[in-house]
């Protein structure tokens, strides 16, 4: 056998474990949903070796979906760890064989009255007979040509654990927004984060009509945060038009000083390009560039500039200095 026939053969194995796992799906599942769902504090993780590995995945799976976790060694626990288990936890505990050194904190368990989801592959060990609820992967077949090493049987592990994370994700029918709190970082985070999030807002989104001179526009554009743009408005505050520093340097060199008391509507670009406050920001950046333009005017639904979003706002992002300040709702 080649290298790309035992790589297959092993990928089969794999998959295979997570048919049967796929299979013997049930009630327990559904009870774990339920028990999780109802949990007034943290989903704790926990277990040792290949197992320990996979439930800190799990951990942070069932974190960064909304549902409160945290991982605990199961020997750490022993030492003074156990500590972090309140009351109103629920415990998920990791163990294929569902004898290793988890089953040693179940009279500590017990007597917290935490309830425990056992995630084993052994429905008659001691650390199932113990639990509240099994989650059964079954006795699958490692892919190891030995059939020792961890393999199938922590791959099962882990696609249930993203099975019971992402179920709870779709049942508290969380928005973009709301994952987007939980990825303020990365690429994650910045696709999903909106407008009015990060649009620069009063002095930082200079506004001024657009029947005043250039010069007076110019006064407005220069304040804070040096923004180099200005949105002008008509008599209803709504926007017809945009200005920017590059506008006046064109308009310098072709006509010199002389129009700076011009009014500003004369020479803006009416009818700017705009986005919503509720647009992702990744959409606004695409206008940008697409656009080759360094500022755009930020609108709320009758047309008023609410804000501005600057071509250094996403640079901003990319660095994380700009990011979700509000927790999901």
């Amino acid at each position: 056998m080649n290298h790309l026939d035992a790589a297959r053969e092993i990928i089969r194995l794999e998959i295979k474990a997570l048919e049967i796992m796929c299979g013997r799906l049930g009630e327990g599942f559904e009870r774990a949903v339920e028990l999780v769902a109802a949990c007034g504090g943290s989903v704790v993780v926990t277990g040792v070796g290949k197992a320990g590995l996979i439930g800190r995945k799990i951990s942070a799976t069932l974190a960064s979906t909304g549902t409160p976790s945290h991982w605990m060694h199961a020997v750490e626990a022993r030492h003074g760890d156990l500590g972090r288990v309140r009351p109103e936890d629920v415990v998920l505990a990791l163990s294929n064989s569902g004898e290793t050194e988890v089953v040693q904190l179940l009279p500590s368990l017990k007597k917290l009255h935490v309830p425990l989801i056992a995630l084993t592959g052994r429905p008659g060990s001691t650390l199932a007979r113990h639990a509240e609820v099994v989650l059964d992967i079954g006795e699958v077949e490692e892919a190891c040509p030995l059939g020792l090493a961890p393999s199938s049987s922590t791959t099962a592990m882990l696609v249930l654990g993203d099975a019971l994370a992402l179920t709870l994700f779709r049942m508290r029918r969380l928005r973009p927004e709301d994952y987007a709190f939980y990825h303020p970082g990365g690429e994650l985070g910045r696709r999903l984060i909106k407008v009015r999030e990060v649009m620069r807002r009063g002095a930082r989104n200079p506004v001024a009509s657009a029947d005043v001179t250039v010069r007076a526009a110019l006064k407005v554009m220069s304040g804070e945060g040096r923004p180099g743009a200005v949105s002008l408005v008509d008599e209803a505050g709504v926007l017809v038009g945009f200005f920017t520093d590059g506008d006046l340097r064109r308009l310098l060199e072709e006509d010199g000083a002389e129009v700076l008391e011009r009014r500003v509507r004369d020479v803006m670009t009416p009818g700017p390009r705009t986005v919503s406050q509720e647009s992702l920001v990744a959409e606004a950046y695409r206008m940008l560039r697409d656009f080759r333009i360094d500022q755009l005017p930020v609108v709320d639904g009758a047309g008023h500039p609410v804000g501005l979003i600057d071509v250094q706002d996403w640079l901003d992002i990319e660095r994380g200095a700009a990011m979700p300040d509000h927790p999901p709702v």
